[in-house]
């Protein structure tokens, strides 16, 4: 079930508490006891006076609940909301990102609107995903788009031509783990990507997903220099594609892809996932190695008995309204 998603769990959170925010804000937290365990809900203000919000940030492919909260009756929902309504910002409410579909996200929704909030929700951001039928990799790989398949062919030969290559899969601590973190931040220093806002971030959640038996980091190395490397992170039968990167550069031995590929092979044949899922984003690379898009979504509670609430949900409404009617003249 999604409640048992990796994003939702106490670890992913002390991790992104620990090492995600540039200025720490101001953390709450409220809970609820279900008889499964307690039903937690993580929530911060950027700032004094700042609204409430969800405790996550560019770091999060979602967010959601700590704990059984398929477990949380009615009442249980109605008693979260009650504990976030005497929390300072609480007038606003703003929970992002989130998947749509899963149950308590309509749960909270419902008590929310019990407690004189009116509620919105709208895009965050396109998601792409691949389920995993029988026959595992092969019958995957059968399935993608000739191009990509031939490209991975390409680099593989071209890789054969250039010197001796490997590819190293860490999945534990025991598995030289500093020196894989040392490897994945010298192919993302000379990647082509931005460096990170918070550089302790990711050697965090490496620790933490070997710890967790979450880990598959991937790195790529030809004549012993590593050309890519990429996060993988597998949990309750989802492998989740969560930073790559490659040297510059380097682009025609397709290196990424090649490894992609590997690491595709490994999730779906050695862990037997159910699902692929490449989080956040629509880069149109995504859609050869995913068949299936989804959206991921953020919710927007205005309380109207609170002047800053009834503000806030009369801006909401009128930026939607402006956009629709842009949309309707010619030439707007």
């Amino acid at each position: 079930m999604r409640s048992g998603d990796l994003f939702y769990s106490p670890a992913w959170f002390d991790n992104l508490q620990r090492h995600g925010f540039v200025q720490l804000p101001l953390r709450h937290r409220i809970a609820e006891e279900t008889v499964e365990g307690e039903v937690q809900l993580l929530l911060m203000r950027s700032e004094a006076g700042a609204h409430l919000a969800a405790q996550s940030n560019y770091y999060s492919c979602l967010y959601g609940p700590t704990g059984p909260s398929h477990a949380l009756s009615d009442s249980g929902w109605h008693a979260l909301v009650t504990k976030a309504r005497a929390l300072p910002g609480s007038a606003v409410i703003q929970l992002q990102p989130l998947d749509a579909a899963d149950a308590w996200v309509a749960s909270l929704e419902q008590a929310l609107r019990g407690h004189a909030y009116v509620t919105f929700r709208y895009f965050c951001f396109g998601n792409w995903y691949q389920p995993v039928a029988s026959g595992g990799f092969a019958a995957y790989w059968a399935d993608r788009p000739s191009a990509l398949r031939h490209s991975v062919e390409r680099g593989r030969r071209r890789l054969d031509k250039a010197g001796p290559w490997r590819i190293d899969i860490a999945t534990c601590e025991s598995d030289d783990l500093e020196a894989a973190i040392n490897a994945y931040e010298s192919v993302y220093a000379r990647s082509w990507k931005q460096p990170e806002p918070c550089p302790g971030f990711m050697p965090g959640l490496i620790r933490t997903a070997a710890r967790e038996g979450w880990l598959r980091l991937g790195v790529l190395r030809l004549n012993g220099e590593a050309l890519a490397a990429q996060l993988w992170l597998v949990h309750a039968g989802k492998a989740n594609i969560y930073k790559l990167a490659y040297v510059e550069g380097v682009e025609k031995l397709s290196a990424g892809s090649v490894l992609t590929a590997t690491l595709m092979e490994h999730v779906m044949d050695i862990d037997r996932v159910n699902e692929v899922d490449y989080l956040s984003g629509d880069d149109a690379y995504k859609a050869d190695w995913m068949a299936l898009r989804r959206e991921r979504v953020g919710l927007l509670a205005c309380d109207l008995w609170r002047w800053p609430g009834w503000m806030a949900a009369a801006r909401h409404t009128l930026g939607r309204w402006s956009r629709r009617l842009k949309t309707w003249l010619p030439g707007a």
